[in-house]
């Protein structure tokens, strides 16, 4: 009777070794088979002639499930580490390892080659020093781009945040809130490309009646106006493109955090006789200033980087270029790389308070 219970105790260890053998064994050969399929979804991305449907199904694959096989094969890698104090202390390298090292390779290491060829010469093989920036400040094309990027910026900025504050204080709490919201932030949906097309139509001025706008003022007996050409009026038709796409989100933002407003606060405020003007500028604008600043500074980086519209409305053509479109024309058609690098460095310089402006925001919104 007493031998049946030794055997199970010897057979114990042994099935632990072998379920442990076969793990070694299996995670190599799985990684081994992850580097072969990556590889062969590489060609597969890069062949030219490779049926799209076949593309584009490889890259969802590789993308939903390669990620997941990736952390996968890292935890049971992991996992074969003896000892738990090591293996704790690699972990989270191992899980953030791959988003730390993408962030560089894509993000960081561009950044610097492109401040590496902003000194360089237009065909990146001489060092000029600064002379690509100096040539940025004092060429006039830049200048305007520079001058209508300033624009953009006071434009969208105040009226999409200022409509989107507004907005949110009228529609809060009424019956068909919802709706009104889903109205304004429908725009959000559509690209920029999109956009651009959309109000292109609505700016078109050759026919006269084709336009809406033109078709609008016509019956007011107005001649046509040629939106995007007329030199007067077209950064100002570019920008309320852009208010239109923007006003949406900041309505959304803005409502979401005015809700988070005490209702106890602002019954208070109306017990003690305070009207709504003053509900409003001594009540929701204090309480809101974190989520304002915080709007403001996204649709800044927003506008920063504005390329689409311009580019499909106009081109840059009439005085509307921007930096972001003059970056492109410089890179491609001018194949002037020195300067177009030298233009990204000055977007990224212009970018960076913003973005630490935001971070610091959202760390005193979390202490």
């Amino acid at each position: 009777m007493s031998s049946q219970p030794q055997t199970s105790t010897n057979t114990e260890p042994r099935s632990r070794n072998n379920v442990g053998l076969a793990q070694m064994l299996l995670v190599p050969l799985a990684l081994l088979i992850s580097i072969l399929v990556g590889r062969w979804s590489l060609g597969v991305m890069k062949d030219a002639e490779a049926p799209r449907l076949l593309v584009v199904g490889v890259a969802l694959l590789v993308g939903v499930f390669g990620i997941w096989i990736a952390y996968w094969l890292c935890n049971e890698l992991l996992n074969l580490i003896p000892s738990e104090t090591l293996r704790e202390k690699i972990r989270p390298i191992i899980f953030v390892g791959p988003a730390l090292a993408l962030l560089i390779i894509y993000l960081v290491y561009p950044t610097v080659m492109t401040a590496y060829y902003s000194v360089l010469d237009k065909n990146s093989e001489a060092f000029v020093g600064l002379d690509n920036y100096t040539f940025a400040f004092k060429n006039r094309t830049i200048q305007i781009a520079l001058r209508n990027n300033l624009y953009w910026i006071v434009g969208v900025t105040t009226f999409s945040v200022v409509g989107g504050l507004i907005m949110a204080v009228l529609f809060d709490k009424v019956r068909y809130e919802s709706v009104a919201k889903s109205m304004i932030f429908l725009p959000m949906i559509i690209s920029f490309v999109g956009a651009g097309v959309i109000w292109r139509f609505m700016y078109a001025s050759n026919p006269p009646g084709v336009g809406l706008l033109n078709a609008f003022i016509g019956n007011f007996d107005y001649k046509p106006v040629a939106w995007l050409i007329n030199k007067s009026v077209n950064n100002i038709s570019l920008i309320v493109i852009m208010i239109w796409l923007q006003t949406g989100f900041c309505l959304v933002i803005l409502s979401a955090a005015l809700k988070a407003i005490p209702a106890d606060i602002i019954d208070a405020a109306r017990v003690d006789g305070a009207g709504e003007l003053d509900i409003f500028w001594r009540i929701i604008i204090p309480s809101l200033k974190t989520t304002i600043l915080t709007v403001v500074t996204t649709v800044v980086i927003a506008v920063l980087k504005v390329f689409d519209i311009v580019f499909v409305m106009t081109n840059g053509n009439y005085e509307t270029e921007v930096i972001a479109n003059r970056m492109f024309t410089e890179f491609f058609r001018n194949q002037n790389y020195g300067l177009s690098s030298a233009l990204t460095m000055i977007l990224v310089i212009a970018v960076l308070p913003v973005m630490i402006i935001n971070v610091r925001n959202a760390r005193r919104q979390r202490g």
